[in-house]
């Protein structure tokens, strides 16, 4: 069975079992968050211990082996509830990229002409600008930035790439044999692009999915940095955390580097798993 043979090339790559112990260890500290902190994350518990001058920052003690932030809150809860945060926004700004870009792939692929002239050269625009520019650019128009406006920016620049690939992959499927049967035998225009060509032409934009997981997650990290995401500290979010972390990072380095730390490894969990299925499911790239 193709799926079957699939799934026995993908066991034998190193990369692709090391993303996915990486991308499942990450979702089920999301998932089970609230369970698996030890602390309220927004509860000053250590506020008693901090000092504006001497000792801005609690150190690691029994029962906060991590030690706590400038407000006194426990940094392994914080991270812990960061992993929930990060994976909502990752994952709704990558569904809203993929939808919307399947939406207008799909339109551009299916009717052609100018109206796939039309939706390219718009496609195109926003591929020309830097994704992290157009993020930021995006992001700056909202005066009250919450979650809410975040994963709109993040699904806003992900829809280009999702078009393309989509499109791309129905103009492939156009000249298929059983696509060019089935308008032989008269099968009306609608059931030939949503039972034939658009199942096969998902196959690409789902892996490509995988992918942009890791981009969601590195640009929302980037725009909290900067203050443009959720600005109640009260859900952490690892990019809000390594952007609260700056001022202190000379003398407690710690409060950058684990949020740093939980970014970078579970981004390169989803690229493992994402290169993984691409170069399996693509005999071109197939080893």
């Amino acid at each position: 069975r193709p799926g079957a043979q699939t799934l026995r090339r993908l066991l034998r790559q190193p990369a692709f079992l090391i993303g996915a112990v990486i991308t499942c260890l990450f979702v089920l500290v999301a998932i089970a968050a609230p369970v698996l902190a030890p602390h309220d994350p927004a509860a000053p518990l250590l506020l008693d211990q901090v000092r504006a001058q001497s000792n801005p920052v609690p150190l690691p003690q029994e029962g906060f082996p991590l030690g706590g932030d400038h407000a006194g809150r426990d940094l392994l809860s914080r991270l812990i509830a960061g992993a929930q945060q990060t994976l909502i926004v990752g994952v709704m700004a990558t569904l809203g990229g993929f939808v919307g870009g399947i939406a207008l792939g799909l339109v551009a692929g299916v009717f052609g002409g100018k109206i796939d002239m039309l939706v390219m050269r718009a496609v195109d625009v926003m591929l020309a600008i830097p994704s992290l520019l157009m993020a930021f650019s995006i992001a700056a128009l909202f005066a009250h930035p919450n979650e809410w406006t975040l994963i709109l920016t993040i699904a806003i620049v992900q829809i280009p790439v999702f078009a393309r690939l989509m499109r791309g992959s129905m103009l492939v499927q156009r000249g298929t044999d059983h696509v060019l049967a089935a308008r032989a035998l008269g099968v009306k225009p609608g059931t030939i692009v949503f039972r034939h060509m658009v199942p096969n032409a998902l196959g690409p934009v789902i892996v490509q999915a995988t992918l942009s997981l890791a981009v969601s997650i590195l640009d929302a990290a980037a725009l909290s940095f900067l203050g443009l995401g959720n600005p109640d500290d009260g859900l952490p979010e690892w990019g809000q955390m390594l952007g609260g972390a700056q001022q202190y990072f000379n003398s407690f380095p710690h409060l950058a580097i684990y949020p740093a730390l939980c970014i970078i490894v579970v981004a390169l969990g989803f690229t493992l798993m994402g290169e993984s299925l691409r170069e399996t499911l693509d005999p071109r790239t197939r080893r």
